[in-house]
């Protein structure tokens, strides 16, 4: 039965549907729930520790239930945007009440979408690659499959890495930096991976290519289908989904260094190179990605069965708590400064 808690993750786009139906204030909800509600309750939950044994570990991996949990969230997506887009194209909304459906939809992409197809993303399947590929569509935000996969885990917690926040760096410069070159390196990789298999740039294999005619084509759906401006509003959404991992970018490395070595190669990455969490609540939401250091230590293992490990920095709030604090940077370097190690602060001042 405890592992009916993973069902909780829906809470969020239940709350977004309570809001398109009721409309007015209402589609304030799932913001209101999300980023205010969900912290609070953070401030007197209990902070989770203990690990799985050997047995309890073998028989998680073994259950599906985890597995179609993620999967179900690909319909459940796209049912709400469609239901979110169609609602403003056929109704007459304030322009307050479409800001809060923006907000809504933005957030069940980014915390229904773009985290679960994190986790889909480094699966051995390749079916369910591709779901998690749908799942960045909503967010505009493929190209990020490439470039966490394949750059983002080799470069994490160096200067080389776009989603590695630097020490005393204010999310919003963070926001552009990230933005910005994370895609021109998916693109970079991309050229590489064709020159490396010898592809020309119009190859069915060039995935970049793809993903820039599948966004735009999508976009356009949108458009014909209902209206421009739905295909703005969806653009809108989108932005929010992103923004909303690359807040979560800023919390998991930030300030966090490796050491380069005399041959120039940085050390391998190990549990102090990422920020952990272990608030329950936050931990059930994103499906333990708060769980992010033992991630990078071991990239296949599924959510369900991440380990806490005693080396790992610790935010001293859950992610949703800390999100709202990134977005105040005095306020995010006054809290989190003191945490971050020593010795990694002064790799960052050479």
């Amino acid at each position: 039965m405890k592992d009916l808690k993973y069902l909780a993750a829906y809470m969020t786009p239940l709350f977004c549907v309570i809001g398109i139906t009721k409309m007015e204030l209402w589609l304030f909800l799932t913001p209101f729930m999300i980023f205010i509600i969900v912290p609070l309750l953070e401030m007197w939950m209990p902070s989770l520790k203990k690990n799985l044994d050997e047995q309890q570990r073998a028989s998680k991996i073994k259950n599906k239930f985890f597995d179609v949990i993620l999967w179900l969230n690909v319909p459940i997506i796209y049912g709400i945007l469609i239901y979110g887009l169609y609602t403003y194209a056929n109704f007459e909304l304030e322009t307050y009440e479409t800001v809060g459906l923006v907000l809504s939809l933005g957030i069940v992409a980014g915390s229904n979408g773009i985290n679960v197809a994190h986790e889909l993303g480094h699966r051995q399947d390749t079916w369910e690659r591709y779901l998690g590929k749908l799942l960045l569509l909503p967010s505009l935000y493929m190209h990020f499959y490439i470039e966490h996969n394949y750059c983002h885990h080799l470069k994490a917690a160096t200067p080389e890495d776009p989603a590695t926040a630097r020490y005393n760096e204010n999310l919003y410069a963070f926001w552009l930096r990230s933005v910005t070159s994370q895609y021109t390196s998916a693109w970079h990789t991309q050229l590489k991976l064709n020159k490396t298999h010898n592809r020309n740039f119009f190859s069915f294999k060039n995935d970049m290519l793809w993903y820039t005619v599948i966004q735009i084509s999508y976009l356009l759906c949108v458009g014909l289908f209902f209206s421009w401006d739905t295909a703005i509003i969806t653009i809108a959404v989108g932005t929010i989904g992103f923004t909303l991992l690359e807040i979560i970018n800023y919390l998991e490395h930030y300030g966090l260094r490796r050491n380069k070595k005399k041959s120039g190669r940085y050390e391998i990455v190990r549990e102090k190179h990422s920020w952990n969490s272990n608030h329950a609540l936050g931990r059930i939401l994103l499906y333990e990605l708060t769980r992010h250091s033992d991630h990078h230590y071991r990239a296949s293992k599924k959510y369900q069965v991440l380990d806490y490990h005693t080396d790992s920095p610790q935010l001293p709030y859950g992610y949703p708590t800390m999100m709202i604090i990134a977005t105040i940077p005095p306020l995010w370097f006054s809290t989190v400064n003191k945490h971050v190690p020593q010795e990694m602060v002064e790799l960052a001042e050479i």
